[in-house]
């Protein structure tokens, strides 16, 4: 055996055959993995140094509780947590938030950055490159800046179009919020930080929101709310969770075990770390114990909850030694992971502020809506002699939302002082003007403004018009929910154009749904929501037409309140979910209601045909093929909705997959859009569950504009509550 052993490796190398010699060229032994790095630094850690990762600090200076921020944090900053430098671990350099560096109210200097449009105008993209494009860039400056985490990646969902955060998260859809909002998280990661995702979880009013209770079944739960952080943690693979304010079912988010052992560790195996919002934490054994990591924004709690108190409660034997290991240990194999250690940030780098503006804009001309368009009056044509614009402050700039998200631009404030300057204010404008833009795209037009203040005054411009253009704006904001009815007196402005000027067109920039009893008495509605740092722009280039709208509605438009699961204010207190899994559309579907505007709605300045719809079998569940055409004239993008048909569900139907085609006139192309066999399924006794029988894949230009169906039978099939890897 020897012998032949010998002479079948005559033709190899010999290093490689020789036995019991030592290769010449032996392979380098892999690094070790993450995990490994973390334990054998923890393993070398004082308690102090453990004590110093699990505990935040606020960035900036906060006069109210007499606090003074590191003189190590970034200034205006959100977050600061202290390195150990003797073991070449950095501070961690948090900011504020999803639509780029954000600074906070109460710096003194709030250096510009480049903000995206609103978190809901993004998920209206229905585009994913686009949503990693923005997170990639907003990333970008935030490690130009010095920050290696940022506080983004909202995926709450719409349960109430008053909760005044809706403009920061990705709509009423899991799919479709998680799939968004997942490609932002990617983006901002590929820069080498780490991106939270939030809020964890069922967060979804402003009101009450330290204390109230969000209760709703756990089945319910897990095919909703959960069920958006599913995917876009798989689509992601995000280091940080941020837990809420709220309860849920009866525990604060932050000292939730179900949500933080159970779901997070157990289920879904995620390996980061869970920082609490900023005054989220409220116990120190408990919350550690449940599977907080770390405790954020000191002094905003009512204790230093992971400062002494927990110190005592270790001393006390309430929380372990080994759970504090744990607590560390996730958070340096985070650090480790998203390459925080190996490329460590510097502030002072170079940011190109025209590059990510012309991102801003592609994101905000790809999620604007064209909600109307009665009469072809947009876009705004060769024949347009004069035309009146109205309101809005389109003079100066354009809105965004307020809080902790604000960023703050270069070119400063475009309307300073209004109301309210401080926390959740101030309110700002963004300097990029749509009357200017639209002077500058149509120079051979007359381009006349009013304020909008006296609606006489407005519909007297607007009669010597030929087109009307009212700006209407809704600003909104953390801390504070909203009405549906927009703010001052501007439904009566809306009216009073109309009434003087047939082609009269609305501009809306909003956090969310609006109510609009004007709707049919205009010819044309452009949902802009908040469009960001070169919105006037986008808004231009879509009047005019240099930019076809191609936008979908992320979220459902009612006639009134009466249509919402909760007609009266959100309020304090238990806030009980008895629509369950129901949100938006499916609650629409599920009561027949007729909706102002459907979710997946969206008009263009072409038009396009959806056919050939056929479903075959893919490598991880069914797959739908559908053809879509441009019918019109113009080039111009659409998306391929396909939702799903069956019994036993929260709602007659739920979006299965979506694909946006852009296409030249004339031109069609054939799109395969996978389904999650998830999507099928119920939650039951701790899994999901495809019951056996007969459903429905249908192709759709939004929830309630339907093309062609085709029926599928499916075996019984159960599914794990894990991640499934993207």
């Amino acid at each position: 055996m020897r012998g032949k052993l010998v002479n079948r490796c005559g033709a190899l190398a010999l290093a490689v055959c020789l036995i019991g010699s030592t290769p010449l060229h032996a392979r380098p032994a892999p690094p070790p993995s993450a995990d490994a790095q973390a334990a054998a630094l923890v393993a070398k850690m004082a308690r102090d140094e453990k004590l110093t990762l699990v505990f935040g600090f606020f960035g900036t200076d906060f006069p109210p509780k007499s606090y003074k921020a590191p003189e190590d944090a970034r200034p205006g900053s959100a977050g600061f947590v202290r390195g150990i430098p003797r073991l070449g671990i950095p501070p961690q350099w948090q900011t504020d938030a999803g639509i780029g560096v954000a600074a906070q109210g109460g710096a003194k200097v709030k250096p510009g950055r480049t903000a995206l449009p609103s978190g809901l105008a993004t998920a209206a993209t229905w585009d994913p490159a686009l949503g990693y494009a923005g997170g990639a860039m907003i990333g970008r400056e935030a490690r130009a800046s010095g920050f290696n985490v940022m506080l983004a990646g909202g995926v709450n969902l719409t349960r109430d179009p008053r909760n005044g955060r809706n403009f920061e998260y990705g709509g009423e859809d899991p799919l479709l919020a998680g799939t968004m909002v997942g490609a932002q998280i990617a983006g901002i990661q590929s820069n080498r930080i780490i991106s939270t995702i939030k809020h964890f979880a069922v967060n979804d009013q402003e009101t009450d929101r330290d204390r109230g209770n969000s209760i709703i079944a756990e089945d319910a739960l897990r095919t909703s709310d959960l069920l958006a952080f599913q995917f876009a943690f798989e689509r992601s693979d995000p280091g940080s969770v941020m837990c809420a304010y709220n309860k849920v079912n009866g525990d604060h988010a932050c000292e939730n075990a179900f949500l933080l052992e159970q779901v997070l560790r157990k289920e879904w195996k995620w390996p980061g770390y869970v920082m609490s919002d900023w005054g989220a934490t409220h116990s120190s054994a408990k919350a550690a114990n449940a599977g907080l990591d770390q405790d954020s924004g000191f002094p905003f709690d009512s204790e230093p909850f992971f400062g002494q108190p927990l110190v005592r409660a270790l001393d006390k034997g309430e929380v372990s030694e080994a759970r504090l290991d744990k607590m560390a240990q996730r958070i340096v194999r985070t650090m480790i992971a998203k390459g925080l250690m190996a490329a460590p940030v510097k502030a002072g780098g170079t940011i190109d502020f025209a590059a990510n503006r012309a991102v801003s804009r592609k994101d905000a001309e790809a999620g604007a809506v064209l909600l109307r368009n009665a009469g072809g009056v947009l876009p705004l044509g060769a024949t347009v002699k004069r035309i009146a614009v109205i309101g809005g402050h389109a003079d100066k700039g354009v809105l965004s939302g307020g809080g902790s998200s604000q960023v703050y631009p270069d070119g400063g404030n475009a309307v300073p002082g209004l109301q309210p300057t401080t926390w959740p204010g101030p309110v700002v404008y963004y300097p990029s003007a749509p009357l200017a833009e639209l002077r500058k795209a149509l120079p051979q037009v007359q381009i006349d403004f009013v304020d909008g203040s006296d609606p006489v005054a407005a519909a007297a411009l607007a009669r010597q018009a030929d087109v009307a253009l009212v700006f209407t704006n809704q600003w909104a904001s953390e801390s504070i929910d909203v009405s549906l009815t927009l703010p001052d007196n501007q439904d009566s402005l809306v009216e009073a154009v109309a009434a003087a000027n047939a082609r009269t067109v609305v501009v809306l920039q909003t956090g969310g749904p609006v109510l609009m009893p004007w709707a049919g008495k205009v010819s044309a509605i452009l949902e802009a929501w908040y469009p960001g740092r070169v919105g006037g722009e986008a808004i231009a280039n879509l009047l005019t037409g240099k930019v076809n709208p191609s936008g979908h509605l992320p979220v459902t438009f009612p006639q009134g309140l009466d249509q919402l699961p909760r007609s009266e204010a959100p309020y304090p207190g238990d806030v009980s979910y008895h629509e369950g899994a129901a949100v938006g559309y499916k609650w629409f579907d599920k009561r027949g209601f007729q909706p102002l505007y459907p979710f997946g709605h969206g008009l263009s300045y072409t038009t396009f045909r959806h056919s050939n719809l056929s479903v075959r079998k893919g490598a991880k569940g069914l797959v739908a093929r559908v053809t879509v055409r441009n019918t019109g004239t113009r080039a111009g993008a659409d998306v391929a909705q396909i939702y799903l048909e069956g019994s036993g569900w929260e709602a007659p139907r739920r979006l299965g997959g979506f694909v946006k085609v852009n296409l030249a006139p004339g031109q069609a192309r054939t799109v395969e859009v996978p389904i999650d066999t998830r999507l099928f399924a119920v939650w039951d006794s701790g899994q999901w569950l495809v019951r056996p029988g007969k459903y429905r894949v249908v192709s759709a230009q939004s929830s309630r504009e339907f093309g062609e169906r085709v029926e599928v039978e499916l075996t019984e099939k159960r599914i794990g509550p894990g991640l499934v890897p993207h």
